[in-house]
């Protein structure tokens, strides 16, 4: 731990399954909002955009609670490690993954995150592992596979599939870098908002000195749905479901936290199916469940969604 103030924590007042509700509803909402970006704005503005806004929404938040905004040169230069990984390349590979495949099969590919960060947790931090855990992920794993092995038989000749889900497999890695990150960041006693602030600052930076490098221009003007659905991704999607995600994550645990990604890919698949015209089969169904009882039984491990922990 450094000699830093511990940072106050995010939703102080909500108990943990309300933070988990939260989380889970906006985010299983925004897998869909994202089609409405990539609709009309390349890959690279949208991220950068929406990360901009994100960011200074952070840095107000944070001004109004009293958190100091400068968090030395030290915290700056983690937070932004944070948020390239966390706020910049794995939303370009999410933005990416749809436009080869559908939004909820997209969102599924996240129900990877509980196994990957609570065994990346283990190995470079020795936190506990416990058997119930792996077999949680391994039944989400077995879950993904269902889902997405219809829809890559199906798969055009041209591979569109089968790039979505590399997209959404990197991704999921990017992310879960980011996340161990966020996690260490929080444990050294680092700012929340002011910490998101400036990850979400770098990551929106790096969106745009990829676009610069790309030559890739922001086309104009855009349509009244296009700036709606950046406001809720901004707003909802990133400030606030971040905020309440983390604050899981430090109750929790990197790896019990990041069931969220198990259980939003639910909700996204029904709104998927309901706007977007996808048609799950008995495979896709089956997937769910396997995705859901992994889900409930990782969910059970340490510290429940009801209750604090001392």
């Amino acid at each position: 731990m450094s000699g830093e103030a511990p940072a106050a924590q995010p939703s102080r007042r909500l108990p943990t399954w309300q933070l988990f509700a939260l989380a889970v509803f906006v985010w299983g909402t925004t897998w869909h909002a994202i089609v409405y970006q990539i609709a009309e704005t390349p890959v690279v503005w949208g991220v950068a955009l929406r990360f901009a806004l994100a960011g200074a929404f952070c840095a107000a938040v944070a001004a109004w609670r009293g958190e100091a905004l400068w968090i030395g040169a030290r915290g700056v230069g983690l937070a932004a490690f944070q948020g390239v990984f966390m706020y910049s390349l794995s939303y370009l590979c999410v933005y990416e993954a749809e436009h080869h495949v559908a939004s909820g099969l997209v969102a599924i590919g996240y129900s990877l995150s509980p196994i990957l960060n609570g065994v990346a947790s283990h190995l470079i931090w020795k936190t506990p592992l416990s058997r119930r855990f792996l077999l949680g992920g391994a039944l989400g794993v077995a879950g993904v596979v269902l889902i997405f092995a219809p829809e890559l038989l199906r798969a055009n000749p041209r591979g569109s599939t089968a790039l979505g889900l590399v997209f959404t497999i990197a991704a999921v890695l990017l992310s879960s870098v980011g996340s161990l990150s966020s996690s260490r960041n929080r444990a050294r006693g680092l700012p929340f908002w002011s910490t998101m602030a400036w990850g979400m600052g770098a990551g929106s930076l790096l969106s745009l000195a990829v676009a610069g490098v790309q030559g890739t221009a922001l086309p104009w003007p855009l349509s009244g749905t296009w700036w709606a659905s950046l406001l809720y991704l901004s707003i909802a999607g990133s400030a606030i479901a971040f905020a309440c995600f983390l604050g899981l994550q430090q109750r929790l645990g990197p790896g019990p936290a990041s069931t969220v990604g198990v259980a939003t890919p639910v909700l996204a698949l029904v709104v998927s199916t309901a706007v977007e015209g996808f048609v799950p089969g008995w495979w896709t169904l089956a997937g769910v469940v396997l995705a859901l009882g992994g889900s409930a039984m990782a969910l059970g491990l340490g510290v429940g969604l009801g209750r604090r922990p001392s």
